[in-house]
């Protein structure tokens, strides 16, 4: 059943909600900073019982933060951000339930079967998780690496995800052309997914308010959760509450779809 699961975006040392179109715009759009450093907010998502959440580091001097976070809340967040075959392991041993992939499993913008393969080896189906944070093009969602900047040559189709989805636990999935605007979710994408994932599968763009939970629930039939970013209120937002997305969860449990 769909459900909200929580973040922690990193970029430059802070706990930041930014425009994911932005960052390969030119200029990043900054819609939040937090006072609070990711162990607090590791720590808040440990004490409401909010599971498979995820950290995401986006560039460099964020490792410190990183560390923290997961030390906090052993088994409670997966990791992502510059994850290789050889430094996955170390993520686990810090308390990351999963690490998450993208950038490393591409070489000159094609997927490579035999990095996915060894990463799998490294860390095991059961702690990995795909990240195919896409942008929509003329050729229709093409996943993006790089931090969203550069565009590869996998096309999120039926066959990708059934190809995938046999050797990873979990798909993260960003809409990177409406991440951190709240104007709105790309809803085709998430009918699709709903559709062809057999995976837990995690959504995140576009989301405002709590409606977008009941949205998301009604056009995965149930098969997708949901991030929410920029418009929760821990991270200024005015959108939703993450108290009421907690409450959401829990009544959510016997909800039929």
């Amino acid at each position: 059943m769909t459900c909200f699961r929580p973040c922690i975006d990193l970029h430059e040392g802070k706990v930041r909600q930014i425009v994911g179109s932005s960052l390969f715009g030119g200029t990043t759009q900054i819609n939040h900073t937090s006072d609070f450093d990711a162990a607090y907010f590791a720590s808040l998502y440990r004490e409401k019982g909010l599971l498979g959440g995820h950290i995401i580091s986006l560039g460099n001097n964020n490792q410190d933060q990183v560390m923290a976070a997961l030390a906090e809340y052993r088994g409670g967040l997966q990791y992502g951000g510059g994850v290789t075959a050889e430094n996955a392991q170390q993520y686990l041993e810090a308390g990351a339930s999963h690490v998450i992939a993208t950038s490393y499993l591409m070489d000159k913008n094609l997927f490579c079967w035999d990095r996915l393969k060894r990463l799998k080896q490294e860390v095991g189906r059961e702690h990995l998780v795909l990240d195919l944070s896409c942008r929509k093009t003329n050729a229709g969602w093409v996943v993006a690496s790089n931090q969203w900047q550069t565009l590869t040559q996998l096309v999120i189709t039926e066959e990708t995800i059934f190809q995938l989805q046999k050797h990873c636990n979990e798909f993260l999935i960003h809409a990177a052309d409406v991440e951190g605007k709240q104007s709105g979710m790309d809803e085709q994408l998430i009918k699709f997914l709903g559709k062809h994932c057999a995976i837990p599968t995690t959504y995140a763009g576009g989301a405002s308010s709590l409606s977008d939970l009941n949205r998301v629930a009604d056009l995965s039939s149930g098969r997708l959760d949901l991030t929410i970013g920029s418009a929760l209120d821990i991270f200024g937002g005015t959108g939703v509450t993450l108290e009421d997305c907690i409450l959401w969860n829990r009544s959510n449990k016997s909800r039929k779809i």
